[in-house]
């Protein structure tokens, strides 16, 4: 029921997005009431159980999505239970989102999909988006590492490795790398094509390219995918969106105001396509010389102005640090000695991530279960 919510708070929840689902709650009925009482917001978010995992980050989604609704100071949110019908009517919109998307991934529907994302190249997006997956993988998590810069492809050469994708009973095999008592899977344009070939596609081959590492690769069992995307707001971007509707975005940038005002635009591309924006990360964020001295290279503010603009956590701020840049070179990768300054930094961003940020829960009590209903009653044969 939203007959309780006016037009500016329906637009403003309209940017929340189930991260299952890939639907805002508004669509999905969640939202019973929404109703100002001068400057705070009384909210009833609906959940398909009390008990739901996801409660906490809906809640906190839904608050900083009204906060910035003008003359909003303060958010109050009650949670209930859904009853049969809504229940019954959140399977039909799952049903009916599934036929809208006939992908067919073998990415597991309960895994976070957490897509790495810059406006403009040259911030380290893909330093970042390898770092993280082994920092995940390193405290336990089955990661898989999805390179979808079909282009600029340089997950490889960050990761040490020029191996070849096997193929087995039609399926491609990730390329395993165990890291402590986690398990990182790799895929990329690198493993099928030479370092030094360029690859000259366009648009729908792109898209498809993406497409056959979702529905073509056996990834198994994960609790994460990380995907490494193009910087900028193209097809291969929008192409995700409708292919991983559940997609969490973590956008890139550095201090400087100019590539903030960038990644702004990924972020309104996000929001137009319903995903949500889990948080921002800065990269180059300062410099310390031996004796202790900070320097800030290349300006500074431009992660907590980015986050503070759309709402959403800033997660971590990554120092200019040489091991980065030769970890990349060397195809070590900085994360795995997380003693080292910039190591400790991503183990710090990826113990957020997955304590508060995306996760990893167990949800086959939670709404993935109808949707996993929904998706096995569009596949079945009429």
């Amino acid at each position: 029921m939203t007959e309780a919510i006016d037009a500016e708070l329906a637009e403003a929840l309209s940017h929340v997005v189930d991260p299952e689902l890939g639907t805002d709650v508004v669509t999905l009925g969640m939202i019973r009431a929404a109703v100002r009482e001068g400057s705070t917001v009384r909210v009833e978010l609906a959940l398909t159980i009390a008990a739901c995992p996801l409660r906490s980050q809906l809640q906190g989604d839904v608050e900083r999505a009204l906060r910035h609704v003008p003359g909003i100071e303060s958010v109050e949110i009650t949670t209930v239970a859904m009853d049969r019908e809504e229940r019954a009517a959140l399977m039909s919109i799952a049903r009916r989102e599934a036929q809208q998307r006939p992908i067919r991934s073998s990415v597991p529907p309960t895994a976070r999909v957490l897509a790495v994302v810059s406006g403009k190249g040259g911030v380290g997006k893909s330093s970042v988006a390898v770092n993280l997956a082994v920092s995940l993988a390193r405290r336990g998590a089955r990661v898989g590492l999805l390179d979808a810069d079909i282009w600029g492809f340089s997950v490889p050469r960050l990761l040490g490795l020029d191996d070849k994708l096997e193929v087995r009973a039609g399926k491609m095999l990730p390329i395993e790398l165990p890291l402590d008592d986690g398990l990182l899977k790799v895929v990329s344009m690198g493993f099928l094509s030479g370092e030094d070939e360029a690859i000259m596609w366009r648009g729908l081959v792109l898209n498809r390219a993406v497409q056959h590492f979702l529905e073509d690769v056996a990834w198994g069992a994960l609790d994460y995918l990380v995907v490494d995307l193009p910087p900028g707001t193209g097809d291969v971007q929008m192409g995700l969106a409708r292919m991983l509707p559940h997609s969490e975005l973590l956008l890139v940038t550095t201090p400087a105001l100019a590539a903030q005002k960038v990644a702004g635009r990924a972020a309104d591309m996000a929001r137009r396509g319903h995903l949500r924006v889990a948080g921002v990360i800065e990269n180059m964020s300062s410099f310390v010389c031996d004796h202790g001295e900070e320097y800030a290279l290349f300006g500074s503010g431009g992660g907590e102005r980015l986050a503070e603009e759309i709402g959403v956590p800033l997660i971590g701020q990554i120092p200019i640090d040489a091991a980065v840049a030769a970890g990349g070179d060397e195809g070590r990768p900085v994360a795995l000695d997380s003693t080292s300054p910039s190591g400790a930094v991503f183990a710090a961003i990826a113990e957020l991530i997955a304590t508060e940020i995306a996760p990893a829960v167990e949800m086959s009590n939670c709404s993935a279960i109808l949707f996993g209903l929904a998706r096995e009653a569009v596949s079945a044969p009429s």
